[in-house]
């Protein structure tokens, strides 16, 4: 798999530079649908805030997957998964993924390889698909579509990606859809805005629902409360 040979970005916190390009985590295609403008408070102004309870319970349900699928788990390298799943299916979790040319990067929840298909799953609380969460896990799809055309054996592999959202802590798939042309054309679109967004060629907008407003814990720092 592609080596990451990256430094951190001079200004945006949790952002770095890979190949000359920035390179910002996937998760933030969820927070910038909820508000695009905490993402300029959190990571571009470094406000820090306390994680709220949701955050806390998240991380603790996140930690006890990881932890369980560890005890069963059988270290592996990517080329090896690879090719082992083009015979039977298999299920990897906190798959790492980078796109240098698009500027994500991420850990997939958990993805299950199969014969005909990758499909790459995000968990999250509830059971609601929100345009944000699907965002997110579409960014996830792109960058591993990327990390397979770097790879010189699997990049015209021609299994489809399919991408998932799970009720977290359950089995509950909620959402599922194909990451075909027009999804790949959507989350590219949102990516190459929010490239605009760190080089300063666009501007962070604040989200127009009061109820989001009303939750949100950066609400004592910003100027559009």
């Amino acid at each position: 798999m592609w080596n990451e040979n990256s430094k951190p970005h001079p200004q945006i916190k949790g952002a770095k530079i890979i190949e000359g390009k920035v390179n910002f985590p996937i998760s933030w295609l969820n927070q910038q649908g909820y508000c695009e403008y905490s993402i300029f408070l959190e990571y571009v102004e470094g406000i820090s805030t306390a994680d709220t309870p949701e955050m806390k319970k998240g991380q603790d349900i996140h930690q006890q997957l990881e932890e369980k699928f560890k005890e069963e788990a059988v270290p592996t390298t990517f080329n090896e998964m690879m090719e082992l799943s083009q015979k039977e299916e298999i299920l990897s979790r906190e798959l790492w993924v980078v796109s240098p040319e698009h500027g994500i990067r991420g850990f997939i929840d958990e993805i299950w390889l199969t014969p005909d298909e990758f499909v790459i799953i995000d968990d999250k609380p509830g059971t609601t698909a929100y345009y944000s969460t699907i965002n997110q896990v579409f960014g996830y799809c792109l960058a591993f579509k990327d990390t397979l055309q770097k790879e010189d054996n699997y990049g015209n592999d021609g299994r489809r990606i399919r991408a998932a959202l799970r009720e977290r802590g359950t089995d509950n798939i909620f959402w599922s859809a194909e990451f075909d042309q027009k999804a790949e054309n959507q989350i590219k679109s949102l990516v190459d805005r929010m490239q605009e967004l760190f080089n300063g060629s666009k501007s962070f907008l604040p989200t127009t629902n009061p109820r989001k407003c009303a939750k949100c814990r950066f609400r004592s720092y910003c100027e559009f409360k």
